[in-house]
């Protein structure tokens, strides 16, 4: 089977934020408490932090976490899990009918983020709480006043401010489901004072808005462009939230799934440059995708779980090579919008439907975990629009699927690397390749391949990634992802 690939520097997509490789820890199963933090594991450090999970967030190259949630921030009292630990009362956590110990809070979450050289994204309780506890919140983090909030941070241990930049007003507000739901005329109009109120205090901060909770929700669209009308000029991102469910129609339908995030973000971005011209702003909105991933796995067994657990294993979804496949093609799509999409954030990164699962005696890292790590660690510079073409097969949700999926990024001058999957099962691809006019040099071509999609990683066995050295001949694998660099 071939392929080409052609890709120009002299039309650039945008320069790639790293932050697009972000992840969300949220209180939830055990994404915190048996992932995150662990006191009685003989594997954590003195603070009760995991130092194997630490090692391998380092290792994913994770640049900010959104924490504590998620639907949990809705009803979440971020007060509760300050202060000495033998103070802090248990309380219910509504949105998954679990009882939280709060043993691991906000204090916890920026030393755990220093640790593994992350930056916080801290989100808001706007279902029950509102403007004045997202102040008290901003108040305790970033400011160095001698008022309330800021010596309560002092007189916990933590002297200099935290100086986090980035807040979501809220999660998923459109939604039935969320503790708090509003209209879109109510949460707009809550956003706006908030934003306000928040920028008195601390001008440096960015602000993001929910957008749907998903693209099929009946009120996309109109919530977006009503919520927007309400807050443009006083917040910088608007974000989207995506799953991929169960692989009903097939293997081949399933990593085909990239196509509804694109599809989905080009509609936000139209959304969004209404909402611009409308208001006759300067300014453009751009996309914090803070969460996506693949969820079905999990989803019978959490159907039997009795209410009222302390983190109970709740969506440990153990993933496969198709899996694996839909992610690599997932973070294509979000290089190939690096003009819009300035965050993006893998939900979720430690148990719960997460690239790590610990268990007592260390951790295994699926078969998701290799994208996302080859993303985060090539993915610099600035991405190209990129001409890819293959044979292709048929789909009915989205007609023709080319079998090649590729983005190029240049890293700088004279490297460059091409990010591939190939969807077919069972032939290989030979990729032509040209940049410019230039002839490749140095060409290095890693692969990670199956044949079987349903492949899933175990301590004892994983995929083989080869590390092959090319002659300037590209032959991508069956079922493969691949991460091709090379200088001109």
């Amino acid at each position: 089977m071939q392929g080409k690939l052609y890709a120009t520097d002299l039309f650039p997509i945008g320069q790639i934020d790293h932050r697009i490789n972000s992840s969300l820890a949220e209180h939830m199963g055990r994404s915190i408490y048996g992932g995150i933090y662990d006191p009685d594991s003989p594997l954590a450090d003195d603070a009760g932090l995991r130092k194997d999970v630490m090692a391998a967030v380092k290792e994913l190259n994770v640049p900010l976490v959104r924490y504590p949630g998620g639907n949990f921030v809705s009803s979440y009292h971020w007060e509760d899990g300050i202060g000495p630990r033998d103070q802090r009362q248990q309380k219910v956590d509504l949105a998954w009918q679990s009882v939280e110990s709060n043993q691991f809070g906000l204090d916890d979450f920026m030393d755990w983020t220093t640790k593994v050289d992350a930056e916080a994204m801290i989100a808001v309780n706007l279902g029950t709480r509102g403007i004045e506890d997202a102040c008290n919140l901003l108040e305790y983090c970033n400011l160095d006043t001698n008022t309330y909030w800021a010596n309560k941070r002092r007189e916990n241990g933590h002297p200099e401010p935290y100086h986090v930049k980035f807040w979501c007003l809220g999660n998923e507000m459109d939604a039935p489901w969320q503790i708090g739901h509003k209209t879109a005329h109510e949460y707009g109009q809550l956003v706006n004072e908030t934003a306000k109120a928040m920028r008195s205090l601390d001008p440096s901060i960015k602000v993001v808005v929910c957008g749907s909770s998903n693209e099929h929700t009946p009120t996309f669209g109109t919530w977006e462009s009503t919520v927007l009308d309400e807050c443009y000029d006083n917040v910088d991102y608007i974000s989207m939230h995506q799953y991929y469910e169960l692989p009903s129609k097939g293997t081949m339908h399933h990593v085909a799934k990239s196509i509804r995030m694109d599809q989905f973000i080009n509609s936000v971005v139209a959304l969004c440059d209404a909402a611009k011209a409308t208001k006759k702003s300067d300014k453009t909105l751009n996309i914090s995708f803070d969460e996506w991933n693949v969820w079905y796995h999990s989803n019978e067994h959490d159907a039997h779980l009795e209410p009222w657990q302390q983190a109970p294993h709740r969506l440990e979804d153990v993933y496969n090579f198709e899996d694996a496949l839909l992610v690599g093609s997932s973070l294509i799509t979000l290089l190939k919008h690096a003009d819009r999409v300035k965050i993006a954030c893998f939900a979720q990164l430690v148990n719960v439907i997460a690239p790590i699962l610990t268990t007592k005696d260390g951790l295994l890292k699926q078969t998701i975990f290799t994208p996302l790590r080859d993303v985060s660690k090539y993915a610099h510079g600035t991405a190209l629009r990129t001409s890819a073409q293959s044979p292709t097969y048929q789909v009915p949700e989205f007609g023709d699927v080319p079998y090649l999926d590729a983005v190029t990024v240049k890293n700088d001058d004279h490297h460059y690397t091409i990010f591939a999957v190939n969807r077919h099962q069972t032939e290989s691809l030979d990729l032509a390749v040209k940049l410019n006019d230039d002839r490749l040099q140095e060409t290095s071509h890693l692969s990670y391949s199956c044949t079987d999609p349903e492949f899933k990683n175990s301590p004892e066995q994983s995929v083989s990634e080869e590390n092959i050295q090319d002659d300037g001949q590209i032959i991508l694998k069956p079922f493969s992802w691949n991460v091709i660099t090379f200088t001109v």
